[in-house]
């Protein structure tokens, strides 16, 4: 076997995850949009070899480079803590064809009501979605609080969008009424996120100490690791979302554009891919996914998950205990 696979360790990043530069490669690498293409049989593939590689029972010909493509598909498809392949639609690499398909059509259809209720309606679909799918697993979800979750953001995206557009048709000026569906997507975001991850607000989500090993629950760790998923998500389709509008507004003047105004949704949806193509891995960099909480924090404002972690712990309590926020 070649000397150099001795030094892979296949569950440590190959980047530095501690800085933003370093986070950013990662998620580049890992929610590459290509990953989507491949079939199910492909992914299991590449897991098979990476829980040989950590039993090292791995192949003796077994090439480098192949060893990171497989590591590189196993983290953009299995979830982190449960290690079950994730439904495709829901993995952050199917956020630039997903997003862009979806912002795409809300930018470009904004004007009229029922345009505006079906594309939010696509929109609360997909993410409900992708924010099961990036929880932290190990708090479970019952179907009915999936459901609860998924109305609430709905109807709360509609009532921004609508109450938005009848209020700035009146007030404001057109291009203005172009942030109808970024206003939509940021308040459906406040409530479809932390609903759809109640029961971990509730219950709160194991916190580990620095070896990883398991020693409590806490709920203002559930609260740190969603909001800021919440301000990641809302970052994510900012540029798109608040940049294209203006451009668009420009565009739309220009007689040769007038002429060929099918090219109008096209054109957003692939401008919007292109914003996504960078704001995927930089909004996933903003904040490390694997957050950390001061003990002192939890004894404050949860002493009664914090006896239970001093039990737990036989009184060595860690001094910041870490643990899976999400995406």
């Amino acid at each position: 076997m070649p000397q150099e696979l001795s030094l892979i360790d296949v569950d440590k990043p190959l980047f530095d995850l501690k800085t933003f530069t370093g986070r950013f490669q990662y998620y580049a690498w890992m929610t590459d949009p290509r990953t989507v293409l491949l079939s199910s049989d492909r992914l299991l593939q590449a897991k098979e070899m990476v829980d040989k590689y950590r039993k090292g029972e791995q192949s003796a010909d077994l090439k480098l480079e192949e060893v990171h493509y497989n590591m590189k598909l196993y983290n953009s498809a299995f979830h982190p803590d449960t290690g079950e392949l994730q439904n495709f639609a829901g993995r952050m690499s199917f956020q630039v064809p997903g997003g862009m398909l979806i912002t795409g059509g809300m930018l470009a259809f904004y004007r009229t009501v029922p345009a505006v209720v079906l594309w939010q309606f696509l929109n609360q679909s997909f993410n409900a979605i992708v924010n099961y799918t990036n929880r932290n697993a190990n708090s479970p979800t019952s179907v009915t609080q999936l459901g609860v979750s998924y109305v609430s953001a709905t109807t709360s995206a509609l009532i921004a969008a609508i109450g938005c557009k009848n209020y700035w048709s009146k007030k404001a000026s057109p291009i203005l009424q172009r942030y109808v569906p970024f206003a939509a997507v940021a308040a459906a975001n406040c409530v479809n996120i932390p609903m759809m991850r109640q029961n971990e607000i509730i219950h709160g989500i194991e916190v580990k100490n620095a070896n990883g090993e398991v020693v409590g629950q806490s709920r203002l760790a559930a609260i740190k690791g969603i909001s800021e998923v919440v301000l990641s998500r809302i970052l994510m389709a900012a540029p798109g979302m608040l940049v294209l509008p203006v451009i668009m507004n420009r565009l739309e003047k220009l007689p040769a554009y007038k002429r060929i105004k099918w090219i109008n949704a096209p054109f957003q949806t692939l401008m919007v891919g292109c914003f996504l193509c960078f704001m995927v891995p930089t909004a996933c960099s903003i904040f490390p996914q694997q957050c950390g909480l001061d003990t002192s924090t939890i004894r404050t404002f949860e002493p009664e998950l914090y006896e239970d972690m001093v039990k737990r712990t036989g009184g060595a309590v860690p001094k910041r205990v870490y643990f899976n926020k999400g995406l």
